[in-house]
């Protein structure tokens, strides 16, 4: 009896572990790598996906004061 509710509890451990590994939780950075919380990474990603023109990347550049 008590031997199967170790391997129970065993098999949930085991289940828990395998879903922190894969779905492990955020580093708070983005994607790739830099600080999410500076502004020029973040207008450098955006440009660099094609989200802002060569135009609007140096405006607001320019607007950061850099």
């Amino acid at each position: 009896m008590f031997i199967m509710g170790f391997f129970w509890l065993g098999l949930i451990v085991v289940a828990v572990l395998a879903a922190g590994a894969l779905f492990p939780r955020g580093t708070g950075q983005a994607a790739g790598g830099s600080n999410a919380s500076d502004p020029l990474a973040i207008i450098a990603e955006r440009y660099a996906r094609g989200e802002l023109t060569r135009e609007e990347y140096q405006l607001i550049r320019q607007d950061l004061g850099r």
